[in-house]
């Protein structure tokens, strides 16, 4: 348990690191008055340009990726049948610190850029399933919150078919507990409706044909005509 509590402490210390409120300061803004008000990627792609959004969508990642190899150093690498359970908690701990920073009045983003981290540390199948899935409905019908919705759908249905089938981890001879198996399940879930909850102003929007789209040229922003109004990761 207190494996779980530290991995969970660390995710959250990572997790504070506000990569778009940073970049924003570092140009002479407060990013979270423009846009929306949030501090994710997706309202500093709007305020700041591409560029910008993809640099802190990058460092978000890294945040995650970074707290995962730590407490596997830590914790996994002495129990490795714990590995995948640690890197879970470590996860939702980043995500809670990106989504509810207490030194920005638990105002954040909304988890995804973050979660792309534990995506790659799965690996390269990994990385391509989910990015595949997310370009395919960003390109499709440019809602980066359908994209980000289904990217969680889409994980947490890989680490579950992974899991049952014994293809989690490559390395032959590693023996996870059902036990484990249905206690990362469950962090993976949680992590997957806190998800959807933190989109759910956005799926009002889907519903109703409202949901605003986003571009990465000004060619498609004229296309469009349409001004967005809330940010998305």
């Amino acid at each position: 348990m207190l494996e779980r509590i530290l991995c969970l402490v660390i995710g959250y210390a990572f997790g504070l690191i506000q990569t778009g409120f940073i970049y924003g300061k570092m140009h002479g803004i407060d990013i979270r008055e423009h846009g929306s008000g949030n501090s994710g990627a997706t309202n500093t792609l709007r305020t700041l340009g591409t560029k910008a959004g993809f640099i802190v969508l990058f460092g978000d990642a890294i945040k995650c990726i970074v707290a995962i190899v730590i407490t596997y150093f830590l914790f996994g690498k002495a129990n490795p049948e714990y590995l995948f359970l640690y890197r879970m908690y470590t996860a939702l701990g980043v995500i809670l610190g990106h989504d509810f920073p207490f030194y920005l009045q638990f105002k954040g983003g909304k988890g995804i850029a973050a979660t792309a981290g534990v995506i790659v540390s799965f690996g390269p199948v990994s990385f391509l399933i989910h990015i595949l899935v997310f370009a395919l409905v960003f390109l499709t019908t440019h809602y980066v919150s359908l994209g980000s919705i289904l990217i969680y759908i889409t994980f947490f249905v890989y680490v579950l078919v992974c899991g049952q089938t014994g293809n989690l981890d490559m390395r032959a001879g590693l023996d996870i507990p059902q036990a484990v198996m249905y206690e990362m399940y469950v962090v993976v879930l949680v992590m997957t409706v806190m998800a959807v909850w933190r989109h759910r102003a956005n799926i009002k929007r889907l519903l109703t044909h409202s949901e605003s789209k986003v571009y990465l040229s000004s060619r498609g922003k004229e296309k469009s005509g349409k001004k967005d109004n809330d940010d998305l990761v």
